[in-house]
């Protein structure tokens, strides 16, 4: 297990502080604002803990509402909103400095059976193929820069499309479409409230990225900004994030500083395993305004 997987389970192992009250910190490294995938995996694991371990998560819908700070706890309060028969709901709101700074709604039900059918997943090449991130990135940063940016990661993240920062570049890379695949480095637990909280924190840290890909944009290339908005999943069918998972991105719209991409992801297997969609505010300019 590497040390940034090791890092990342740490900060999912939430301190329970009260009834249906837990405490949740950020990694110890310099950033504007903590990380969106952080916060939602996070109120996740907070929510499961209040929910029976026979009634798997299968969907939730969040709020990014103001930028977290990676200097303070976050503290995740928990409303039992029903227990019914099949279905548990539970809402969840981030607190820091007093103020919500994220809220995310979760559905849990017991395994039922019903009629089954799923999209078929799209052609890629097989993950063992594809450059690994240090190599992706070394030529566009530098064996440094891209050494603490992979690092950083507890994902093997490998891309059958182009960066953003390639099609930054080169306009001609520009796509709607972003195929990537990924798994945690190392091994995990059975824990199926782990994986899905795992999957939650991955899913947020390349979505956004495609609407950016499709106009040739970058973070970080000096006029573009952006910040998650709101976040969807529904989880169909359980899977295991130490396992490869091919996440297939587009984006079907973008306008008023606002974009909408969408995933679904896939294992080796075949199936569709989690459905996502997302909105992110983007901006292309040099105010650097707040929203």
């Amino acid at each position: 297990m590497s040390d940034s997987l090791k890092a990342l389970l740490d900060l999912l192992d939430l301190e329970q502080i009260e009834n249906d009250i837990f405490r949740g910190r950020s990694p110890e490294e310099r950033r504007q604002r903590v990380f969106g995938g952080q916060v939602a995996g996070q109120a996740l694991v907070a929510a499961g803990r209040t929910v029976p371990v026979n009634r798997p998560v299968h969907s939730l819908h969040a709020y990014f509402i103001r930028p977290g700070d990676p200097l303070v706890p976050i503290v995740y309060t928990v409303d039992r909103v029903r227990d019914g028969r099949s279905f548990t709901t539970r809402r969840v709101s981030a607190i820091q400095h007093g103020k919500a700074i994220f809220t995310l709604s979760a559905s849990f039900q017991v395994v039922e059976d019903g009629p089954a059918h799923h999209a078929p997943m799209p052609d890629a090449p097989d993950p063992e193929t594809l450059p690994d991130s240090m190599t992706r990135l070394t030529p566009l940063f530098g064996e440094a820069g891209a050494r603490a940016f992979v690092e950083r990661r507890p994902f093997d993240v490998r891309h059958a499309t182009p960066l953003t920062w390639e099609a930054a570049k080169d306009p001609a890379l520009a796509s709607p479409e972003s195929v990537v695949w990924l798994k945690v480095i190392g091994e995990l637990p059975d824990d199926p409230l782990l994986h899905v909280c795992l999957m939650t924190y991955a899913s947020d840290m390349t979505l956004l990225d495609t609407v950016l890909l499709n106009h040739g944009l970058a973070w970080g290339d000096k006029r573009t900004m952006g910040a998650s908005l709101d976040h969807a999943m529904w989880f169909h069918r359980p899977f295991r994030a130490d396992d490869w998972l091919l996440y297939y991105q587009d984006t079907p719209f973008a306008g008023g500083a606002r974009g909408l991409a969408r995933g679904q992801v896939f294992t080796r297997s075949g199936d569709l395993v989690v459905s996502v969609m997302q909105e992110g505010l983007v901006r292309v300019s040099d105010s650097g305004r707040e929203r």
